[in-house]
């Protein structure tokens, strides 16, 4: 059976996903990841959201128009509502007509939720409730999130150079269980008091198809995966580490798999973060993991993510927030969700060669010293720019880069 097999670079490890055609004959593979076939013209959900979300959505579509042209295909870009964005227009915080608009696309394109208005609303009315609607009605049940340290931007980190040169982590989250999706849940008044409780709950299943897109994951990178649990004192952790060992252990022979209590890969990941290469957790640890690892670049202005299921459309977004506080201001960096563009390109769309342009048009705007206010360091003698100007600058050289030379074989 042929798979589309996706490209693997530096922190990006690729799962091949088959074609929607051909899953149905993969019964023995240890991850079932679907994808779209290569085509001329795919359906893309955009997803701006609120805050600084309208601003990058429009420099990625500048880039993402530059990469159409050079390429001869095309991306039919429609719009849908989510988060704040949607309570002030529908509300609901993820509308049945975005939920449709979505699950009948071929990939999903989101840039950010939230902002200080919708702070105080009631629970279902507030943007975050629209992604978790999101990612349980699509089935996203794997978010990745790569954090490597580039070069160009190595000052901007907060730790010594030493420390962070050369880091490369992937961060493998399960997204739909844990304590954000457990029942019960709620606050009630017992004896005269509130008292609010939530469920760290796992099944086997669950953890059993993480650990395989984590096995998958790491196979395709240095081989090494770190399984993040509290499994001293938890007892749902006892059964996330029982279940991620036979997994890795029986179906992943080439993965040298290691456990590590929360706290301590906390501690870890800022001591001596070159020690780790993939790293899966559940929902909670991982929703902290992976920002704390994404701060070890500098900014999470440059972080892009995956969110993926068994089938159907992935949603692609950068890991920062919606900055209120600058929204409008033309002072967002558009860079994170140009690179979830690409993480798009290479999962969901089969065109790793076009994923690879768009990487190496963002690392070219920064090694031409375009800095946004974000990742521009005192002194640096580069060219502070805003969210337009950069997202010009990287559309301008995705028409320039050569191609790599295709090898005879």
């Amino acid at each position: 059976m042929k798979l589309s097999i996706l490209f693997v670079s530096g922190a990006s490890a690729f799962v091949a996903r088959a074609p929607v055609s051909t899953i149905q004959q993969q019964q023995t593979s240890p991850t079932l990841l679907q994808a779209v076939s290569k085509k001329d013209s795919y359906d893309i959900t955009l997803l701006p959201g609120d805050g600084i979300g309208p601003e990058i959505t429009a420099a990625t579509k500048k880039a993402l128009a530059a990469l159409c042209t050079r390429f001869d295909f095309s991306l039919s870009l429609k719009e849908a509502l989510i988060g704040g964005a949607a309570i002030d227009a529908a509300n609901d915080p993820f509308p049945q007509e975005s939920l449709d608009q979505c699950l009948a696309s071929d990939s999903v394109l989101l840039a950010c939720i939230g902002g200080y208005k919708w702070d105080s609303n009631p629970r279902e009315l507030r943007p975050e409730t629209g992604l978790l609607k999101m990612r349980k009605e699509m089935g996203l049940f794997a978010n990745l999130r790569p954090a490597k340290v580039l070069p160009q931007l190595i000052e901007a980190s907060t730790l010594k150079k030493e420390v962070v040169e050369g880091v490369d982590v992937m961060v493998v989250r399960e997204l739909t269980g844990d304590v954000y999706f457990g029942t019960p849940k709620g606050i009630d008044t017992v004896d005269g008091q509130r008292v609010g409780y939530n469920n760290m709950i796992y099944s086997e299943s669950e953890i059993d198809r993480i650990a395989r897109v984590a096995g998958d994951v790491a196979s395709k990178r240095g081989g090494k995966l770190c399984s993040v649990d509290k499994a001293n004192v938890l007892d749902v952790s006892q059964l996330w580490r029982d279940v991620v060992t036979d997994v890795i252990t029986k179906d992943f022979s080439d993965v040298e798999l290691s456990h590590m209590y929360v706290d301590n890969a906390a501690m870890q990941l800022i001591r001596w973060p070159k020690q780790f290469d993939t790293i899966v957790c559940g929902n909670i640890f991982g929703d902290i993991l992976s920002d704390e690892a994404s701060m070890l670049v500098g900014s999470l202005g440059m972080l892009p993510s995956a969110s993926i299921g068994e089938s159907g459309p992935g949603v692609f977004e950068p890991c920062h927030g919606s900055a209120p506080d600058i929204a409008g201001e033309d002072k967002a960096n558009p860079l994170a969700m140009i690179l979830s563009a690409a993480m798009m390109l290479q999962y969901d769309l089969d065109r790793p060669e076009e994923a690879k342009i768009l990487e190496q048009a963002v690392e070219a705007a920064l090694d031409a010293g375009f800095r946004t206010p974000d990742i521009k360091q005192e002194g640096d003698g580069c060219k502070l720019v805003g969210c337009t100007e950069m997202g010009d600058a990287v559309a301008k050289l995705i028409a320039e880069i050569d191609l790599p030379a295709k090898v005879e074989v």
